[in-house]
């Protein structure tokens, strides 16, 4: 088991690590759509925080050389159920229409940083 401690989540002074690799999956701790390196989410409402949290994963998987086409699994936290759709209308331009992982999604009474959503994932690393 290798834990990944990024710079940015140290700057940020996030108490976890930014990933986990267990044999062949990588673990991505929940993104929020903050700036990195900070706790300040980036102004815009939903789908800004949905655009930044994806990039923010995308940061994550290219350091460990993967993609989007990697990730295999998803949970996806929403502080508004009403902003599923919005959500969705993000989420899909960061997959290949034939590689839309499984996922799971539900509301939640509040995220950290007063945050509209939060994305988690695993991606398959092969013998990478």
């Amino acid at each position: 088991m290798e834990y990944h401690r990024s710079e940015t989540f140290a700057a940020a002074g996030l108490p976890f690590s930014e990933s986990a690799r267990v044999g062949d999956v990588l673990y991505l701790s929940g993104q929020l759509g903050n700036r990195p390196g900070t706790k300040t989410l980036v102004p815009g409402g939903l789908e800004a925080e949905a655009h930044q949290a994806m990039r923010n994963i995308a940061h994550t998987l290219a350091k460990h050389g993967l993609t989007f086409d990697d990730v295999f699994k998803v949970q996806v936290m929403l502080a508004d159920m009403a902003e599923w759709d919005a959500f969705n209308a993000v989420y899909v331009t960061y997959f290949k229409p034939d590689r839309l992982p499984v996922r799971s999604a539900w509301g939640c009474n509040g995220l950290a940083l007063g945050g509209r959503c939060e994305v988690e994932c695993w991606a398959y690393t092969g013998n990478r």
